[in-house]
Formats: C-alpha cells, structure tokens, sequence
C-alpha cells in the first residue's frame, strides 16, 4: 500500500487502476485485499482530512517541505488511526516507522514517529 500512495503522491491523487488492479491480482487472500482497496480508495477520498491532520502535527512544517516517502508513510498510518479500528494503533506507527527507516532518511523515522504520536494523542484525548 504504501508504494501505491506515494505514486499517488506523483499524480494528484487520480487512482492508477493498472497498478491496483495488478496488485489485486496477485495472490492475496480475499480480506487483504478488501483491506488494499479500502486503504487506497480511503486515501484517496480522505486525502484533503488527512493532510490537514498531519499538517497540524507537523510542527510548522508545509506538506510540501516533508519528503514524498514519510508524507506516504503519514498518509497510509493515519487513515488506519483515524478510519480502521481493526488495526492497532501502535502496529500502525511501527510499520509507518519501519517504511521510512528503509525508504527514507535517518532523521525520518523519529519525525514520522513524533507526528503519529501527537495524532494518536490527539485522537485518544476525544475519545
């Protein structure tokens, strides 16, 4: 998934149903797939929410100052805090850690780590 919204990143956000579709297609059972849809279509039609969530947390930081991979990396973990309450939170912001430590800076896992920490925080205090 993560792959699948930092292309989105490239594209304005209009879906590219070949690279969906030929991950659909792969051998994925029927409930993870369920799940890519409603992350990448989720992403999508949420994308205006989710940015302004995370450029709240972003500490001054413009959307388009943070790298296209830890912005992937926000997105996908966000709309799992925000939208699947089937997924743990703290799972959520480990993988979204993991993603950018291999795909990202070093200095990007602690800054991804402290914008999901302050969303998390955020989204527990209303709860």
């Amino acid at each position: 998934m993560f792959k699948l919204i930092f292309e989105l990143l490239f594209s304005n956000f209009k879906p590219n149903n070949n690279s969906f579709s030929s991950l659909c297609t792969s051998d994925f059972p029927p409930e993870d797939i369920k799940y890519m849809k409603d992350v990448y279509y989720g992403v999508i039609d949420k994308y205006k929410e989710l940015s302004i969530v995370i450029q709240k947390h972003a500490q001054g930081f413009n959307l388009d100052r943070i790298y296209k991979t830890d912005l992937a990396a926000l997105l996908l973990s966000s709309y799992e805090m925000m939208y699947l309450n089937d997924i743990p939170i703290n799972v959520s912001i480990s993988e979204a850690i993991n993603l950018v430590k291999v795909y990202s800076t070093e200095k990007s896992s602690s800054y991804v780590n402290g914008i999901l920490s302050s969303i998390y925080k955020e989204l527990t205090s209303k709860k």
